[in-house]
């Protein structure tokens, strides 16, 4: 059983949230305190000390990222609850970490908190937090890493080791500068939004490349790019003239 603390300001949300773990997931935790504001959750945090913590993105005095600024080492699991706002989930899956989206779902919560039970027991949960709070302490960094899902946890990738990811159905193959090629079960879409800020553009359904690695652009009914790895990747004729102006503000 695993303690967890719900921060939320709306007490609308904390009731619901509550009891939904209180009904579905009652075996796996057990709500031990909740907080209104980021001072409260302070304080209540070094009073409990949980294992997991429910924790809203948005609130009048301070976001749920500045209570993470606050902990130095957090030693607790996070699922973070927001109404869509695409610039915190955008962090927050860079972080490979789990939100809630408002209306909070019932199935949701419960793969959530299955999920944060298996990072508990693997060990994982301050690495991804320390991602995460440094990520958004240095946005746009290239120096960023990014997680990379692997057979026993994460692997940290550095995003300006990546020259370009490749789509291949539902799975990713992350093309590094030492020629690794990593496979990761999700598809481009998921890290054309997350590298958005870095640089990286859609050439292609296929393929999406890092700014910094393009040697050259040949043209063409789309075109094609070489890489400076000697790759050659298309570009799409429906997105070659958006990608030519991209290219021009370098």
């Amino acid at each position: 059983m695993y303690k967890a603390i719900i921060v939320d300001d709306e007490n609308r949300s904390v009731e619901t949230l509550k009891i939904i773990l209180q009904q579905f997931c009652a075996n796996e935790v057990e709500i031990v305190g909740t907080a209104n504001s980021i001072q409260e959750a302070y304080t209540l945090i070094h009073t409990v000390y949980p294992d997991i913590v429910f924790l809203d993105v948005e609130m009048p005095h301070g976001s749920g990222f500045d209570l993470l600024e606050r902990i130095p080492k957090p030693n607790f699991e996070v699922i973070f609850t927001t109404g869509f706002d695409r610039y915190a989930v955008t962090a927050i899956k860079f972080s490979a970490l789990d939100y809630l989206l408002k209306p909070i779902n019932i199935e949701e919560v419960k793969e959530a908190v299955s999920k944060a039970k298996k990072r508990i027991e693997g060990k994982h949960t301050q690495n991804n937090l320390e991602h995460l709070i440094n990520n958004l302490r240095h946005p746009r960094d290239k120096n960023n890493k990014i997680p990379i899902s692997v057979v026993n946890g994460f692997q940290f990738v550095p995003v300006n080791t990546i020259v370009y990811c490749e789509a291949d159905d539902d799975y990713t193959y992350i093309h590094l500068t030492d020629n690794q090629k990593l496979t990761v079960s999700k598809n481009i879409k998921e890290f054309e939004d997350i590298l958005a800020n870095y640089d990286f553009f859609r050439i292609h359904h296929s393929y999406l490349v890092n700014r910094d690695y393009i040697k050259k652009y040949v043209k063409g009914e789309g075109g094609t790019i070489l890489t400076e790895q000697g790759n050659e990747l298309p570009v799409s004729r429906r997105r070659k003239q958006e990608f030519l102006e991209w290219l021009s503000n370098f």
